[in-house]
């Protein structure tokens, strides 16, 4: 099958990597460039040599897990903080006593605000509060006495470290509502592409068909009545936008990815929309929302051979000349569809004698397939009046294929 494929990237996110990528080179080279100011203030400086060799060598040769999302693991993160808490706690090795009481810097210095930014983008608030709150009692027992100056700067830490995994959080959210947007609006075009090909040519020479058949009369006549139903069908399934649009996203940091492509079926949920589009006929009528109405393959599966089953009663029971109408409402929590029709009405009674006598139509094909679904079938019907079949099926159903192939 030929693709044809376009895809569009939006990203609020990339940039940040990008921005801490540089955060985290530009603050060694800070921190090593204090100790080398204050080198003779320094106790034991061999520590803090040690400690900035480590340093240098682990932002380096980590440049690479900043990069984006998907490299930044949960591993690296702890590593990282593990590398930032241990300056932290070095520093009254290395470091004098006196400068520490004056509010010297830790060893990493404000390197340690880039892994704590790390678990904010990565990770959204929670991650940034867990992490800020580790460095704040790292603090805390480096300086040995919550000094003003020592709060103040956990605090500082401790609420942008929060507030930027808070804004990351709102931000993916927009690129999803904006992907999903997007995505809506490739079905547009693709549907509205399909409609121009398909007025242009056969649905043209469909129209012609049942008009040459109507005047010819005899075989005619019906070869035309069925190319009228195949028009109205292809009507329906056009307009309806049936165009399957996969969602799929390489890499979460590069943000929100639409590819529009046609692809066989899988296994995921399908469009109940395009299962009833085949019932679609010059005498029977079908609406439902915009939206694709999404269930689980069985479960649409089984719910539309019910409609099937409900317009066959229509047929046999309120004749070839009798309308029928399906709704299809998307409901929060279920999928209901109504099958009506102005035919007679069913008399009452009638569906128990029917029972009685062997024949489970309604029993077996319709309310059956609802009961196994989880799911209901209401019949109204009123003599003279039509018959209205209401099928309800949640969306949550645990119906397996199996079941459903059995049938």
């Amino acid at each position: 099958m030929a693709e044809r494929e376009r895809v569009m990237r939006m990203s609020v996110e990339q940039p940040l990597w990008r921005a801490l990528t540089g955060y985290r080179v530009l603050t060694m080279l800070y921190a090593v460039g204090l100790f080398a100011t204050a080198y003779d203030t320094f106790t034991r400086p061999w520590v803090a040599v040690t400690y900035y060799c480590v340093l240098f060598v682990w932002t380096l040769a980590t440049l690479p897990r900043v990069a984006n999302a998907a490299n930044c693991t949960k591993r690296f993160l702890a590593a990282d903080l593990t590398v930032a808490l241990t300056g932290i706690l070095l520093t009254p090795v290395a470091d004098a006593h006196e400068r520490i009481v004056d509010g010297g810097p830790t060893l990493p210095s404000i390197w340690t605000a880039g892994s704590v930014l790390a678990f904010a983008v990565k990770g959204g608030w929670r991650w940034a509060a867990f992490a800020s709150t580790a460095v704040a009692v790292a603090n805390l027992v480096e300086r040995g006495v919550p000094a003003r100056d020592t709060v103040h700067n956990v605090i500082l830490v401790w609420v942008a470290s929060i507030a930027i995994g808070y804004v990351v959080e709102v931000a993916r959210a927009s690129e999803r509502t904006l992907a999903r947007a997007l995505e809506i609006e490739a079905a547009t075009r693709e549907r509205e592409r399909l409609a121009r090909d398909i007025h242009d040519g056969v649905l043209q020479v469909l129209a012609m068909v049942q008009r040459r058949g109507a005047v010819m009369g005899g075989e005619g006549a019906e070869l035309g009545r069925m190319a009228g139903e195949q028009e109205v069908a292809l009507r329906t399934l056009v307009s309806g936008g049936l165009v399957p649009v996969s969602r799929a996203s390489e890499d979460a940091a590069l943000g929100a990815v639409v590819r529009t492509v046609e692809e066989p079926d899988d296994d995921g949920p399908l469009d109940l929309r395009a299962l009833l589009a085949r019932y679609a006929a010059a005498k029977v009528g079908l609406a439902g929302p915009g939206a694709p109405v999404l269930l689980p393959p069985a479960a649409a599966t089984e719910l539309a051979a019910a409609v099937g089953a409900a317009l066959d009663n229509v047929r046999e029971h309120a004749g070839e000349e009798a309308r029928a109408w399906i709704l299809v409402e998307d409901e929060p929590d279920s999928v209901v569809v109504t099958v009506r029709d102005d035919g007679p009405g069913i008399p009452e009674g009638r569906l128990a004698q029917a029972e009685g006598e062997g024949r489970l139509g309604v029993a077996l094909s319709i309310r059956g397939r609802l009961r196994d679904l989880g799911g209901s079938a209401e019949l109204i019907s009123v003599p003279g009046q039509g018959t209205e079949v209401e099928l309800t099926v949640p969306k949550d159903t645990k119906v397996s294929r199996g079941k459903a192939e059995q049938r």
